[in-house]
This record gives structure tokens, C-alpha cells and sequence, in this order.
């Protein structure tokens, strides 16, 4: 029987990894089906293509098809999450010029404490802040919104975001246009090879498991393609149980490497999956847990109320109603059209399809040290919206 072609898009990031994997490994194959991986230059031509049909699926940032429901972007196509591909995964970086203040003002680039450093910088910062994100509705750009903010610097009001593509952060400092940025991996660390920026945190130290990257099609594609979408999300969940293990680690670098993917040597890639990160061009390094999760803990499932989450943080910076928004959200992230994909598989799927966001946190200090756990750096806890 002949394999049915999926045409996908997908940025050129690490967290790409469960659809690259799916193809090159097998796992589409074994769901007859091959995936055809279509690069996109920015995250508005990816989801462009989405929106009018050039593509079935995409890699797509978690807060865009909430976005779209909210209508907020001008893609007024309605679009449909149906798996998270990857959890955390994103690093903030400074120029070398402002990481040398930070030094001098004492900053120890720890890596590990957002509000160390989260101070550090708005203390550090000459005038008002130029931050790199690669999409305004993202996860980067919420969760600097909601760092800063708890740290007293109310944004957006407060800072100057500006768009960059990933690949081109290094260039954006080299240019003087910004002074922080907000990337996905292996882009942070490109900036760090360069000689651009260093690094300053992961953003798991602000949320520690924020779904980063959803699989996302088309509402009506979902609906008239329920088989083929069942087959892609059983592909990319075995994918993501692959990528799991350290065993395979080094085998899906030399993957992500190859020059039609991210067409960078496999030792910076590695960085992102292993966890262990160079944050300055002399070479220091720190080493991060579950920098970037595609399975364990039920990475790949769509909860609603992390849905809600996204959908209050972009109603507060534009003006939406927030009650709205979060209802309006909560239906995007679709947890049962998950369940349907991977019943009768040896995936262990939740009762529910909510859950309260950083209600761990306690926990995760005394317990969870070496695992992912779910908590926001300031302690706070967001109570999803009832049936």
C-alpha cells in the first residue's frame, strides 16, 4: 500500500525534532504515511502556509492558534493544537557588551535563578530594553512579558520587543537592534559560537514546564482528516519516546544537522538535548535538566488549561477580556482528539484535561530536583476556569 504524503512545515529549531525523527526513523512509515518537511524562513510564513493550505501541519508556536481563536494576528483560519511537540527548550541572552555590565554589577550567571537574573538585567539595562523574540504571539515573548513584570518592570509598557526570525539573533546584536533576546535552541548558542551574546537563563527557570511547540493543523483539516491526523500524532509521539531516551541523542543531532534541517554541526545541537550548555564564547558552561522534554511526563499532551494560561496572558497585554479569552483558548488545545490518536497504545494519558499550573512547586523543591516538575519562578499558581 502506498504511504500517504503529509506535507509539514517546521522551523529550523531543535524542538523541530519530533517530525524530523518520525520521517527519518521510521515511525511515519510505520503509520503509512511519510512526511513531507517543507522549512520555513519565519514563524509568519509558517503559519501562512498553514492557514492557506500549503501545508497539512506544522511545527507551530503554542500561542498561535490561541491567538488566531482570539482573533488576534489576522489569520482569521481557525487552527487546532493537537499535540504538544516539545516542552521548555528556549534561552534569554544579552549582548557581550550588556553581559560584561551584568558582570561588573556582580550578576553570577548561575542559570538557574530567574529572579537573580531577571534583576540583574532590568538593573543592568541603559534606558529601556530591546528584546528579540521571534513572533509576538509566542511563549518567548509571554514569558519575558510575565518574568519582567513579576520583577517590577511592567511589560509590555516597559520594553521594546521586537521581531526577529530565530536564525538571524546574532545578527540583530551584531547590528545593535537589540539587546536581549528570547530564542528557541540551536539559535542562543549560535549567538554564543559567534561571539554575539551570551546566555543568561533558560526560560524553564521562569516556567518550568511550558508547552513551547504544538503540532497544529487546520480546525477543518482535523475534522475531514481524523485517520491520516491520528497517524501523524501516533508518528511524533513515538518520535518524541525515541528522543527520550540518551541513548539516541547523539544519532538525532547528526539527524537535526543535515542541511535540509538546521544545517548546523551536531556538537551545538547536542547542547539542547543534553541539557549542557556553553553560555559564553569563553567556554563556561552550565548544565540544565530537561532543558527540553518531547515525552516524559506527559510532554506531548495538549492540556486545556495550559491553554487557558496562554490565552489570559495575551488577553492582559491587548486589552481582551481575560474570562473570554481563557474559555475561548481552552478549546483549541485538543485533548480528545489526542486520546482518540493514541488509544491503544502503551501511552499513559491523564483523566483530565486540565490541571492547576504551578501547583507543584513546593513539591518540585524538595523532591523533583532532577525531574520537570510544574512552577512558575515566583511561586504564583494559575487556577484554570471550571467546566
Amino acid at each position: 500500500m502506498r504511504s500517504a504524503i503529509l506535507s509539514v512545515g517546521f522551523i529550523p529549531l531543535v524542538d523541530a525534532a519530533p517530525l524530523i525523527v518520525a520521517q527519518e526513523m521510521g515511525f511515519a512509515a510505520e503509520e503509512g504515511i511519510a512526511l513531507d518537511l517543507k522549512r520555513a524562513p519565519s514563524w509568519s510564513s509558517l503559519r501562512d502556509m498553514l492557514t492557506f493550505g500549503r501545508v497539512d501541519a506544522a511545527h507551530m508556536l503554542s500561542p498561535v492558534p490561541v491567538a488566531t481563536a482570539l482573533g488576534l494576528g489576522g489569520a482569521g483560519t481557525p487552527l487546532t493544537a493537537v499535540s504538544v511537540l516539545s516542552m521548555n527548550g528556549n534561552v534569554i541572552g544579552v549582548s557581550r557588551a550588556l553581559a560584561q555590565k551584568l558582570r561588573d554589577n556582580g550578576h553570577d550567571f548561575g542559570f538557574a535563578d530567574a529572579r537573580a537574573a531577571g534583576q540583574a538585567l532590568i538593573s543592568g539595562a541603559a534606558g529601556r530594553l530591546r528584546i528579540g523574540v521571534p513572533f509576538p504571539f509566542s511563549m518567548h515573548a509571554d514569558l519575558v512579558y510575565y518574568w519582567l513584570s513579576a520583577l517590577g518592570l511592567p511589560a509590555p509598557q516597559n520594553i521594546d520587543i521586537r521581531t526577529v526570525p530565530p536564525p538571524l539573533m546574532a545578527d540583530a546584536i551584531r547590528a545593535d537592534e537589540i539587546d536581549a533576546f528570547c530564542v528557541g535552541e540551536p539559535w542562543g548558542s549560535q549567538a554564543v559560537e559567534t561571539g554575539m551574546g551570551e546566555l543568561l537563563l533558560p526560560t524553564s527557570a521562569i516556567w518550568s514546564f511550558a508547552p513551547e511547540k504544538v503540532l497544529a493543523v487546520r480546525s477543518d483539516w482535523a475534522d475531514s482528516e481524523a485517520a491520516l491526523l491520528g497517524r501523524l500524532i501516533r508518528a511524533v509521539w513515538r518520535a518524541g519516546r525515541w528522543l527520550a531516551d540518551p541513548a539516541s541523542r547523539t544519532l538525532a543531532a547528526e539527524l537535526l544537522a543535515r542541511p535540509e534541517y538546521l544545517n548546523l554541526s551536531p556538537e551545538v545541537l547536542d547542547r539542547a538535548l543534553t541539557g549542557r550548555l556553553v553560555i559564553s564564547p569563553n567556554g563556561d558552561e552550565r548544565q540544565t535538566p530537561n532543558f527540553v522534554e518531547f515525552h516524559q511526563n506527559n510532554a506531548g499532551f495538549p492540556w486545556a488549561s495550559q491553554a487557558e494560561w496562554i490565552g489570559l496572558q495575551l488577553a492582559a497585554r491587548t486589552g481582551l477580556d481575560r474570562v473570554a479569552s481563557q474559555r475561548t483558548a481552552r478549546s483549541v488545545f485538543r485533548s480528545d482528539i489526542y486520546r482518540a490518536a493514541l488509544r491503544g497504545t502503551t501511552a499513559e494519558l491523564p483523566a483530565d484535561s486540565t490541571k492547576t499550573e504551578g501547583a507543584d512547586t513546593a513539591l518540585a523543591r524538595q523532591e523533583m530536583r532532577d525531574t520537570p516538575h510544574n512552577g512558575f519562578f515566583d511561586g504564583r499558581i494559575f487556577d484554570p476556569l471550571g467546566d
